[in-house]
């Protein structure tokens, strides 16, 4: 006569309410976005740093950019080279906007308002006092660098321990 026919499978997913795996190996580098901690326009949080960033921006952007590249640069060199842009052809926007991208991808940040390179070139002075705050807010004390933050995490054991990346580890 005719087969009989198997029960339907369970409503319950393979997974018993546990979340889906993870398919792409994108899934797994890309870091978790994260918002800014301050606007773009917040730039009157911090007055002193506004006005340093309007009248000398290499001076902010060497801070960040050595911060954003783990020191592998220093402050004085990436101030210089874009000062040198600057004075060439008054386009400091392109360098500085790769390192907001930069620094976007290492903290999981989102491409807010509009793509860095616009960012930069409608608001350079926002858009640098906007990365400086960041990294305020995470935890580093610009004035000292990236050595210099590494050598005050230090723990007692003289493992250095780098600033927490917030939605992972990049590589």
């Amino acid at each position: 006569m005719f087969p009989q026919k198997s029960p339907p499978p369970p409503a319950t997913p393979p997974g018993y309410g546990q979340p889906p795996l993870q398919r792409y190996a994108s899934d797994i580098s890309s870091p978790r976005i994260t918002s800014w901690s301050s606007g773009l326009c917040d730039c009157c949080r911090d007055i002193p740093t506004c006005c340093l960033t309007f009248w000398c921006p290499c001076i902010i952007f060497g801070q960040i950019a050595e911060i954003v590249d783990k020191g592998n640069t220093s402050c004085g060199t990436h101030g210089a080279i874009y000062t040198i842009i600057n004075l060439l052809t008054g386009c400091g926007c392109l360098y500085s906007c790769g390192n907001r991208t930069k620094m976007r991808r290492q903290y999981g940040l989102p491409e807010e308002p509009t793509n860095d390179c616009c960012v930069h070139f409608c608001c350079e002075s926002c858009a640098l006092c906007q990365e400086y705050r960041e990294l305020q807010h995470r935890g580093f004390d610009m004035s000292i660098g990236w050595q210099g933050n590494m050598d005050r995490m230090v723990p007692n054991n003289g493992v250095q321990i780098p600033p927490m990346a917030h939605g992972g580890m990049n590589r």
